[in-house]
């Protein structure tokens, strides 16, 4: 039985351990600043990245490689004979998932497409589970048909300090985004449906938002919507002082969390 590898792209956002530990083959997707373009996680960082846009005060462009560059990666993946199961940022976000699947149709019953619906770490939980499931000795179509139901568990949200990203990306107007600096409104931005959605506008500090995060964690948890054995706490500058509280906080509510 030939063996299975699972791929992913840079935005899964896995510690280069975790990388490593399971044997997994990340695509970097692209950084777009004006003129430069960078691969991302090889030629910049989560930490460079927010370092610019606070520096030239404008966001980046996100961009997809062609399906030649995916072409590369699967043909070397598959070339002793693997079979490959390649989870893509939601198809609501980037092109890739597109350009993976005409990539995949040169090589029918060997390379496998599957959307995440999610975006960083929502994707990186998927990718591990399905790390466990090759682990299990499952085959191709179990895991593809594992994943559809595991999915639907995922949950991602996050908080943005302030609202002018999203007037930058053309997400709200420049009135609103004066507005919410001006009463210090933090938005909570949830991953539904494969895209993303503004789950709460809460005002005050910053912590204040990451506690109406840990509210809905607690629903969660409360109702057994939680796998303790693997829960995500991702910062985009490590070491984050959010990163401790929030472990801490995840810990109370369940203790059994790894």
């Amino acid at each position: 039985m030939p063996s299975i590898r699972i791929m992913t792209d840079s935005t899964a956002d896995l510690s280069p351990e975790l990388v490593e530990a399971f044997g997994i083959r990340v695509v970097p997707l692209l950084v777009q600043f004006g003129e430069e373009t960078y691969k991302d996680g090889v030629e910049i960082d989560s930490g460079r990245l927010f370092q610019m846009v606070a520096e030239r005060n404008q966001l980046p462009k996100t961009a997809s490689p062609g399906p030649a560059f995916f072409r590369d990666y699967f043909a070397e993946a598959t070339a002793d004979g693997s079979q490959v199961i390649y989870i893509s940022i939601s198809s609501k976000f980037s092109v890739a998932l597109q350009n993976a699947q005409i990539a995949a149709a040169e090589f029918p019953g060997r390379v496998h497409v599957f959307d995440s619906r999610n975006l960083s770490t929502g994707i990186g939980l998927q990718v591990l589970h399905a790390c466990d499931l090759v682990r299990q000795g499952k085959s191709v179509e179990e895991i593809l048909a594992d994943l559809e139901v595991y999915q639907a568990g995922v949950r991602t949200s996050f908080v943005i300090d302030t609202l002018d990203y999203l007037h930058k990306g053309g997400r709200c107007s420049g009135v609103a985004a004066l507005v919410g600096t001006l009463l210090k409104i933090r938005p909570v931005i949830s991953v539904v449906d494969g895209g993303m959605i503004v789950a709460a506008k809460v005002r005050g500090p910053r912590r204040k938002a990451l506690d109406w995060m840990l509210e809905r964690f607690a629903e969660d948890a409360a109702q057994g919507r939680v796998r303790p054995e693997r829960v995500f706490v991702t910062s985009p500058d490590s070491p984050h002082e959010d990163a401790p509280y929030m472990v801490q906080e995840i810990r109370r509510i369940l203790p059994q969390v790894q």
